[in-house]
């Protein structure tokens, strides 16, 4: 194979990749995410099996059988969900196996099993490997990139069998999947004869580093990057393919390929376009990718693209795409609150994006927003049940939203599911002489900076309390620097060494403050950020936030429901020089800061069937609770939301 004019077989030399903590070796024994990662582990995983087998998801996988009536019938675009099933029992799989390596489990390993077996079975001689065109198309396989995802399916199953892998060093899953890949390497490039192809909905990029990071097989890396360089390029290689078809481009249903981010090569690329979670995934590949290749024109791009997603683009929740009809993005400040999509999936991805770009370039406006997602855009899509899930993250609600067991396209809560239970590689990453800290929970984390292992202990009511404690159990005396992420929603920053303070004016860089010692038994850092609760405002080109205020405390955005309030809060004013105060309520759904105050309300008493008059609404003075917007919906149904008029 020829080589991509911008390839390098690896990173032989420059600035050093952050490698993120291994998600087993950090274990959350306490505090707030000891109980989602329990309920996850306990509750969502078992459950999303049973929901896959119950709506036919699993039953794809009889390759002996003929194939059954169809659970997703075909829509007029000509996509079925069941296209890309096996996608989500690759997520299921992937966030199944990050369990494991804590938590062994005989008989979740048999489920896992089961599937690989099916898939191993029904597996073309050549390494194919799609339930749908085995079954039912065959003979149109690699036809129709544009529309019917079949390597994005391939590249979910290629994530769930590396984590599988990994977690039990069991190798049948990932010898499948890697024969899969040496089919896409001989079918897809630019050398000749090849399709010069890729799929519109990205995924196998990111999945092909993730799989190139066990195997150390160049190949691998090679057609993740064949694959982003190939992006764009014109004339669209959609387009040949649907003449081929006997279609004309012209009937695309999204009319441009701006939908996959495939309208120019990504290097020229400057808006966040398209579909929300498709550019999530293209963009956490080629932050994975710039560094690999040693690529600063990738990087250049993805620092272009975020500071557009998240100066134009993203809502205070770190939700993103407000539009159903290509779930994902319109025009620059377009951020409707009720009518938000802000697909789960695509707050997940872009933790996995925010997260990658703060490997290759430590900064924290990167991991602000993983934070933001985290606690909010992304949470908010499970309930606190574990089993209960939002596809549309929307802002405000008039009471129709409602949390469904599962979905018509249940893309999110397998996304979700492999997000929190992989949440140990988010908080902490190293290199040979650093050790950095993103985000802050009570766990033990077992790390490793250059060759000293460290076992470091961290303490903290956080995210309802700023208040840390870092404590250090070391083999040796050992130097390093340990690197502390400043959140940029804190004004006021305090860290001690030992009882002695730092001075953060000379140390903190991108957001981290930075300290060099020589680290020993015993040592403990202590942190405090101050948490005021803020009121938030939008852009001025926000048009629908236009006089409104948002709430916030520390990294969690709060809104107002129905159920606390008695009535729509909707209807509430919030006077500009109302002093909110924040009190912790044991009792609200495992535990939770609410925030509280008293607010104007229009009074509607005296409206009698007027729906319009010459008199404004008389106002009235109504207190209030805010709760964590991560937790709406796990009460009574009712109308919520976050943007309050400001008085």
């Amino acid at each position: 194979m020829t080589s991509s004019p911008r390839f390098q077989p690896a990173r032989a030399a420059g600035r050093q990749r952050y490698r993120p903590a291994e998600h087993s070796g950090v274990v959350f024994d306490g505090g707030f995410w000891q109980s989602w990662t329990e309920t996850v582990r306990n509750v969502t995983i078992p459950t999303q099996h049973k929901r896959l087998e119950e709506e036919g998801f699993l039953e794809v996988l009889d390759f002996d059988k003929p194939a059954g009536p169809l659970v997703r019938p075909i829509q007029p675009s000509g996509l079925s969900m069941q296209h890309f099933f096996d996608s989500d029992f690759g997520k299921w799989i992937e966030a199944a196996s990050y369990t494991l390596k804590v938590h062994p489990n005989a008989a979740l390993e048999a489920k896992i099993d089961a599937i690989v077996e099916k898939l191993e079975k029904g597996q073309m001689a050549d390494g194919y490997l799609n339930s749908w065109f085995i079954r039912r198309e065959p003979d149109r396989r690699w036809t129709n990139l544009r529309d019917l995802h079949e390597m994005y399916s391939m590249g979910h199953l290629l994530e769930g069998a590396v984590a599988y892998y990994e977690a039990t060093g069991k190798r049948r899953f990932l010898d499948v999947m890697i024969r899969a890949v040496d089919h896409i390497i001989a079918t897809f490039g630019a050398e000749p004869g090849k399709l010069r192809g890729y799929d519109a909905h990205e995924e196998i990029e990111l999945a092909l580093v993730k799989l190139y990071r066990v195997t150390r097989d160049p190949r691998h890396l090679k057609l993740a990057t064949y694959f982003v360089d190939e992006r764009g390029r014109m004339p669209s290689y959609y387009d040949e393919e649907a003449r081929k078809r006997g279609e004309s481009p012209d009937d695309y249903v999204y009319k441009t390929y701006a939908y996959s981010q495939a309208h120019m090569p990504v290097r020229d690329q400057h808006q966040v376009v398209g579909h929300a979670v498709r550019a999530m995934y293209l963009f956490s590949a080629m932050a994975d990718l710039s560094h690999e290749n040693d690529d600063p024109t990738l990087k250049e791009a993805c620092d272009r693209l975020f500071d557009n997603l998240v100066g134009r683009q993203l809502y205070v929740t770190g939700g993103l795409g407000p539009s159903a009809s290509n779930e994902g993005f319109t025009r620059e400040f377009d951020l409707p609150n009720e009518t938000a999509y802000a697909e789960t999936c695509a707050a997940v991805a872009l933790g996995f994006w925010s997260h990658r770009m703060a490997q290759v370039d430590l900064d924290s406006k990167f991991t602000d927003r993983l934070e933001t997602v985290l606690y909010n855009g992304a949470l908010s899509g499970i309930s606190r049940d574990g089993e209960h899930y939002f596809y549309e993250n929307v802002l405000e609600s008039h009471g129709q939203h409602r949390r469904w067991k599962w979905h018509y396209c249940p893309c999110c809560p397998t996304n979700i599911a492999r997000f929190i239970t992989s949440l140990g590689q988010y908080f902490y990453s190293t290199d040979d002489h650093q050790l950095a800290v993103h985000l802050y929970g009570t766990n033990s984390a077992e790390l490793t900076v250059g060759n000293s292992f460290v076992r470091l202990i961290q303490e903290t009511l956080y995210p309802w309390d700023g208040d840390i404690s870092l404590r250090f159990a070391v083999e040796r005396p050992s130097r390093f620097q340990l690197r502390l992420r400043i959140p940029g929603w804190c004004r006021q920053a305090q860290i001690s060494v030992n009882g002695v303070a730092v001075d953060l004016d000379q140390c903190v860089t991108k957001g981290y403050a930075a300290i060099s010692r020589e680290w020993r038994n015993g040592d403990e850092v202590r942190i405090g950020f101050s948490m005021p609760v803020e009121r938030i405002y939008a852009h001025p080109a926000v048009s629908e936030d236009g006089g409104r205020v948002a709430l916030r405390r520390g990294p969690v955005v709060y809104c107002i429901e129905e159920t606390d309030l008695g009535g729509e809060p909707q209807r509430l004013r919030l006077p500009a020089s109302e002093e909110i105060s924040a009190r912790y309520d044991a009792a609200l759904l495992g535990g939770a800061t609410v925030l509280e105050g008293t607010a104007l309300e229009a009074d509607i008493t005296d409206w009698q069937n007027a729906l319009y008059r010459t008199a404004p609404a008389s106002l009235k003075e109504r207190p209030f609770t805010a709760i964590p917007y991560h937790l709406w919906a796990n009460r009574e149904p009712g109308a919520m939301a976050i943007w309050l008029q400001e008085v």
